[in-house]
């Protein structure tokens, strides 16, 4: 499959299929369910940024909504020779080193499938003939303004292996019947439980 076949965007609010090359990151409701007195960036960094919304909520109170917003990510599930395509990362965020679907951050004007196997191949050596969106949704959406989608790859070849600077990874594989289990198991993590449990719903693992 081509990155043609990416779900179309819901049509009742604005979610973004593809990441806007110039602009926000993404599109703010016109019409909140509560009006916003104010809104207010404390602080920002290389991977997102924190503030608030004063908001006037049903009752006529005030306060404080805070919110971190974080670019759009995608998050990979991929058989090669019949088992699930993982990585093996330390997050320092955690403390922890974890087993993970291969993940990344959508780069304006990409679509998630776009995004996907590029980072699939950047970070496992993996280029995938094609691939489709299982789903995508908010995440964390008490804190977060942050979206992710899942993509099916399909198809591997090998190729080279191009990360980043911050990314240490080890490639590995689990077979595709003790994957969700495997991802289950402390330390587990959402988007790796989330992912598999798509790809099981579609009947693809």
């Amino acid at each position: 499959m081509s990155d043609g076949d990416d779900l179309p965007a819901p049509t009742d609010r604005d979610v973004i299929d593809r990441r806007p090359a110039e602009g926000p990151t993404y599109p703010v409701p016109a019409d909140p369910a509560y009006e916003i007195l104010d809104s207010v960036v404390e602080y920002e960094t290389p991977w997102y940024s924190g503030g608030y919304d004063l908001v006037e909520q049903p009752d006529g109170s005030e306060k404080r909504y805070y919110w971190a917003e974080l670019a759009p990510a995608v998050v990979v599930v991929a058989l090669a020779d019949g088992e699930v395509v993982l990585v093996e990362q330390y997050r320092p965020a955690i403390r922890e080193t974890h087993r993970e679907l291969p993940a990344g951050i959508v780069e304006p004007g990409e679509t998630y499938v776009e995004a996907g196997l590029r980072e699939l191949r950047e970070e496992t050596g993996y280029d995938a003939d094609g691939g489709r969106l299982l789903s995508s949704f908010w995440a964390a959406t008490g804190v977060l303004r942050h979206h992710r989608g899942f993509v099916w790859a399909d198809g591997l070849t090998e190729t080279d292996i191009e990360r980043d600077d911050n990314e240490f990874l080890t490639v590995t594989s689990v077979p595709v019947e003790e994957a969700i289990e495997t991802a289950r198991r402390p330390p587990a993590n959402d988007a790796t439980i989330e992912g598999l449990l798509l790809a099981h719903e579609d009947g693809l693992l």
